[in-house]
């Protein structure tokens, strides 16, 4: 069986063994579920192909109506992380599966934009906590060692939606329409919103808490991640780490982190949201076929997250491999919006654009579990969230206003660039100590100091 995690990242083979199990477990049935989540959230920029038409939807208020999903979502963010932890990560992320599913498949009997608003901000609610509180999952099984290519992994759930979902949307809206008396947006909305409502129902069953109560797992098994999980929290708590919600909320790397969150996230949302049309500017008006050629630049960043998180858990590195790759997303950016002339030349820079910010975040998302530990790496992941995606609500409303200004998404693009550049220099000002998980090097005394620790 192919390994999840190479050999080299363990002190023993059995070590090697436990965690490959647990990644095999849990992390293929996780990023399902993430992929059903994105879809669920870039569909409506393939709706809008079709639907802006039917109701009465504009440009800005299609940008306003992506991006506002996003306030409901931040709202929510940190009150569903905790939750998430009092009451258990399967009984929570089930919850949140089944009403953010049954929501989207209520948008196929939207006949107004105020409706389409209202679905969209009752969406975002529905939705929050189900990013960050997968990511908080994955530290309940993997030590930081391991988390770079964790998340990597998970997040490549992203562009293998846009890559799936690209030309099966396109497929859907062209091949259904008119069937039964619907419209092809509505039957988007139908076939892409149920599968997180069975999704939901399968994680209820197939999910565990934790290691400690995974049925599956062989009492070795147990004896390896457990104990290893322990001390590296210990460790944590000994050198000071925060661990209530209060020291994450007060932690100014904290903030930092979700400032550049912020500004990464924005254009990865104002790229996905808009994909679509930009590839309709660039001259290809067939659904199917802008589906097919929305999926080339997903496909380029699902190599380049799995290649980048590989490399920073090898190399033990984190800040330039976040700021290289916003830098390469940022160039993208311009590329896209100053190459429109030779569409093939826009869309390679596009493709690098959306895999430069797609592994900057693989990276950066790593960092708060580095520093926080308990209530307060819950609420760290959560704050991340919620000012993060205040940019996927503010980009897409962007590049709605601009294109709508002047006719050109360009414009758009070049402030979503803006961004990123000034997300990798955020990132400059973290000091090095504070972009690597120094509890793995630390040894943990039986009483929970750590040696050397002042």
């Amino acid at each position: 069986m192919a390994q999840f995690f190479t050999r080299v990242s363990f002190a023993s083979d059995n070590e090697a063994a436990a965690y490959n199990r647990a990644a095999w477990k849990l992390i293929p049935f996780l990023l399902i579920l993430y992929i059903i989540s994105f879809l669920d959230r870039v569909n409506v920029g393939f709706a809008k192909l079709q639907m802006s038409a039917d109701i009465g939807l504009s440009d800005a208020v299609f940008g306003l109506g992506a991006g506002i999903f996003f306030i409901g979502y931040a709202a929510c963010e940190i009150p569903s992380n905790l939750l998430l932890q009092r009451f258990g990560a399967r009984i929570w992320i089930s919850r949140i599966l089944v009403v953010w599913g049954i929501i989207s498949v209520c948008f196929m009997f939207v006949t107004t934009p105020a409706q389409f608003l209202s679905l969209r901000f009752l969406l975002g609610i529905a939705e929050a906590g189900f990013y960050p509180g997968i990511v908080l999952y994955l530290t309940y099984w993997f030590p930081g060692k391991l988390r770079s290519q964790v998340c990597a992994l998970f997040f490549v759930g992203i562009p293998i939606a846009g890559l799936i979902g690209a030309p099966l949307s396109g497929f859907i809206m062209k091949q259904m329409a008119g069937v039964s008396g619907f419209a092809g947006w509505q039957w988007l909305f139908l076939l892409e919103g149920a599968p997180a409502v069975i999704g939901g129902i399968v994680t209820f069953f197939y999910l565990s808490n934790g290691p400690k109560d995974a049925k599956w797992l062989t009492a070795s098994e147990r004896n390896v991640i457990m104990p290893a999980l322990e001390a590296e929290d210990a460790t944590h708590r000994a050198m000071g780490h925060g661990h209530r919600l209060v020291d994450a909320l007060l932690s100014g790397k904290v903030w930092l982190l979700a400032i550049t969150n912020f500004t990464l996230l924005g254009g990865i949302y104002g790229i996905s949201f808009w994909m679509p049309q930009i590839v309709k500017d660039l001259g290809v008006h067939d659904v199917f076929i802008n589906g097919l050629v929305t999926s080339i630049p997903f496909a380029v960043a699902c190599v380049a997250m799995i290649v980048v998180g590989r490399s920073s858990d090898r190399m033990r590195e984190r800040k330039w491999h976040i700021i290289l790759s916003a830098a390469v997303g940022a160039l993208g950016l311009v590329g896209g919006a100053s190459l429109t002339a030779t569409p093939a030349l826009a869309l390679a820079s596009l493709s690098l654009a959306l895999g430069g910010a797609l592994a900057s975040i693989t990276v950066l998302w790593v960092l708060p579990s580095a520093l926080l530990t308990g209530a307060a790496n819950a609420g760290g992941l959560a704050l991340m969230a919620t000012i993060g995606n205040l940019g996927g609500y503010v980009a897409p409303y962007v590049v709605g206003l601009a294109k709508e200004a002047t006719g050109r998404t360009d414009f758009g693009l070049y402030l979503m660039a803006v961004a990123m550049v000034l997300g990798a220099l955020l990132v400059q000002l973290l000091p090095r100590n504070a972009t690597i998980d120094e509890a793995e090097h630390a040894p943990v005394l039986k009483e929970g100091s750590v040696v050397g620790a002042t």
